[in-house]
């Protein structure tokens, strides 16, 4: 049988350069809309459907309707000036029209519309003055009699270059080689959902009688459904395959250091914490690498978190490490970790690019023979000269702000050390499936005691003075104020204040109390100016989102936030998670131009009515995709070519839910993908080109 399917399978799989037309010079625009292989093409589904009128002469055309005429072809006329248009007078037995053409070859023109013959036109209407024409007609045909034409017309997205002609000769000579596959769902999952086969399912796909056909209908289900099953499967088969061929350490520890920890801290970890512990705990205990995220809301304790189990691979004998995405976040951890290190016996240094010479090499040197137990860093920890004697557990914080090729290259610095990633930002499920199949997700979800509820206030900029007025007050009772700036320089395109501006206004009316930090400055800047605004005489930071990420400012009960329309939800979830760190009542002011879409609005109605981190990422995933929440891109989801969040994102939160349910359950009872439904996976990691499961899984 699987010999038999091979065969069969060929010319589908076979390159797309197999298909009519593709080959030569326009190769690469077809690649580029379709992919690389013949069955790719049968993925790029239609996006239009445009129906033809029928009419007996032109003038019963409406202007833009795309009509079927039968017309005389009376004289061509040539361009006399070069850019200038070849026509050619049509007569329907009612009114003269012009057949026009830009740019082309005119012994065709005279080829397919011959004079004194009659043709079939089918193209789009058009009228100038009292003229009426067809430019470059979609259609033409020999006027025969009793001849029937099609009424519509199936229309896919396209690049420049490539006409739909040209798409549709390439896919029905794909849908040509088409077979009716085997069957990779359970018997069960295909009657309760009422599937068609994947094949038929193709097909409908590919002819759609009405408009309707063209939204989410059970043949787009269908077809999505094996999609997020395949994506699910090489996510679950990638991680089962770095389990069994990289065996790691078991880290069980002594809890001596975990003790003496605690014993030191004010404050009992809260039980959201100490759950999220037992679960790395465990993992940390088995003998197979942990990979495992931790999201936790802004200030809900993820670096305590972080710290106790990079104690409990300290106790097993191990080293530990700690990367963070920027200098600033770097130093703070280090004024945290290194502090409470020492206070238990524990040797912790901090390794960024601004540790050079002698220090640095007596910092490699230590980390080499093991005196440095805990090491936190930036990319600086990467690089090529930096290494542990025994690397066991790797921590990175904002994950999403690293490389896979960096997280990687941490991961590498040991013998298969645990990795564990947080992230401040609230993933909707639909997402951690989606993005983090492979990775094990806690949650820590109460925020530590004492911490203030933070009030959000929304503004139009022409308050500016009253807000001024405002931080004046503020300050007199030695509060510290963010204020956030969407650009760094006035943009010609879009008038917004510019954190420059912004710093010379306040400056003059606050003097030396204002200090100013964005990204083009150079880190040792950055860093002094917030050296004075955590420690010193600043008191009003002017920012761009330079400081979105990490920055601990236990003192900052005010955070400005200009042209906060202009935001993704995600990042004003960030911005506003700087303040509240205290035991003062904190405040946000959103302020919006004049000039506010819908979704702008329902973004700052969003940041008003809730701090909660995972009901403001499901907003986000709804109002703009979730390319924000996860930093890769600014909107849809990465990954998928035909599963669409965007638009029907709770259809597909269903969908990617049961195909994870189905690829677990593969994965107990079948890993080694055996018999018939085995084969039929294999064919469906191959025809969503999953058959390579995801390179670099275990970063």
């Amino acid at each position: 049988m699987e010999q038999n399917y091979l065969t069969q399978l060929t010319p589908l799989f076979a390159p797309l350069s197999t298909l009519p037309g593709v080959a030569g010079r326009r190769e690469a625009l077809f690649k580029k809309l379709l992919g690389n292989r013949a069955i790719d093409a049968l993925l790029h589904f239609p996006s239009n459907l445009i129906a033809y009128k029928y009419v007996t002469t032109i003038q019963e055309a409406s202007v833009g309707e795309t009509i079927i005429v039968r017309a005389e072809i009376m004289s061509h006329r040539s361009a006399q000036r070069r850019g200038a248009p070849h026509k050619v007078s049509c007569y329907d037995g009612h009114t003269y029209f012009d057949v026009v053409f830009f740019h082309g070859n005119v012994p065709y023109f005279h080829k397919i519309l011959p004079e004194k013959t009659k043709r079939i036109i089918i193209g789009r209407a058009d009228k100038n003055l009292s003229r009426w024409s067809i430019t470059h007609p979609e259609k033409i045909y020999p006027a025969l009699p009793d001849q029937t034409f099609p009424t519509k017309e199936t229309v896919y997205p396209l690049t420049t270059g490539v006409t739909n002609k040209c798409v549709h000769r390439v896919i029905d000579a794909a849908l040509s080689r088409l077979i009716d596959f085997p069957e990779w769902h359970e018997p069960n999952v295909v009657d309760s959902l009422k599937l068609m086969s994947f094949s038929q399912a193709i097909r409908q796909a590919h002819y759609p009688q009405t408009l309707e056909d063209l939204q989410l209908t059970p043949a787009h289900e269908r077809i999505i459904f094996d999609e997020l099953f395949a994506h699910q499967l090489a996510l679950h088969f990638s991680r089962l395959a770095q389990q069994v061929e990289t065996p790691g350490h078991s880290l069980t520890g002594t809890g001596a250091l975990i003790r003496q920890l605690l014993a030191q801290l004010p404050y009992e970890p809260t039980e959201s914490q100490k759950n999220v512990l037992r679960e790395i705990f465990e993992d940390m205990a088995r003998p197979t690498p942990m990979t495992r995220l931790i999201q936790g809301d802004v200030g809900s304790g993820k670096t305590l978190v972080a710290l106790i189990s990079m104690l409990r691979a300290i106790e097993s004998g191990y080293q530990a490490a700690i990367l963070a995405p920027t200098d600033i976040l770097a130093r703070q951890h280090s004024e945290t970790i290194v502090q409470l290190a020492e206070k238990i016996g524990i040797k912790a240094d901090i390794l960024t690019g601004r540790e050079k010479g002698k220090r640095r090499e007596k910092i490699l040197q230590e980390l080499a023979e093991g005196t440095i137990n805990l090491l936190v860093g930036t990319h600086a920890l990467i690089v090529e000269d930096v290494n542990f004697k025994n690397l066991g557990l790797a921590v990175i914080d904002e994950q999403h702000r690293f490389g896979v090729e960096q997280r990687l290259a941490l991961a590498l610095k040991g013998h298969n050390p645990d990795i564990l990633a947080m992230t401040a930002t609230p993933i909707p499920r639909t997402l951690q499936l989606a993005n983090f199949g492979d990775m094990d997700v806690s949650i820590i979800k109460e925020k530590p005691a004492g911490r203030q509820p933070i009030t959000t206030k929304v503004l139009p900029l022409n308050r500016l003075h009253d807000v001024i007025d405002g931080v004046k007050r503020a300050l007199e009772n030695q509060a510290k104020v963010f204020w956030v700036c969407p650009l760094v320089e006035e943009s010609e395109k879009i008038n917004i204040s510019a954190a420059v501006d912004r710093y010379e206004q306040l400056k003059e009316i606050l003097g030396d109390k204002v200090g100013l930090v964005h990204g083009k400055m150079k880190a040792l800047e950055k860093d002094t100016v917030m050296e004075k605004f955590i420690n010193g005489d600043v008191d009003v930071l002017i920012a761009t989102t330079v400081i979105e990420v990490g920055v601990n400012v236990p003192a900052a009960t005010i955070m400005i936030i200009e042209h906060a329309e202009r935001f993704g939800l995600a990042q004003l979830h960030q911005l506003r998670g700087r303040i509240g760190r205290g035991e003062k009542a904190a405040t946000c002011v959103l302020l919006y131009g004049h000039e506010i879409s819908q979704v702008g609005k329902e973004r700052l109605a969003t940041m008003r009515q809730t701090e909660d981190g995972f009901e403001i990422a499901e907003a986000d995933l709804r109002l703009r995709g979730g390319g924000d929440i996860l930093g890769t891109r600014q909107s849809g989801l990465p990954g998928f070519r035909l599963a669409d969040f965007i638009s029907y994102p709770a259809q597909m939160g269903s969908l990617l839910a049961l195909a994870n349910t189905e690829a677990k359950s593969v994965l107990k009872t079948n890993p080694d993908l055996r018999g018939e439904r085995g084969l039929a996976i294999r064919l469906l990691l191959k025809i969503f080109d999953m058959d390579n499961a995801i390179k670099y899984t275990r970063s």
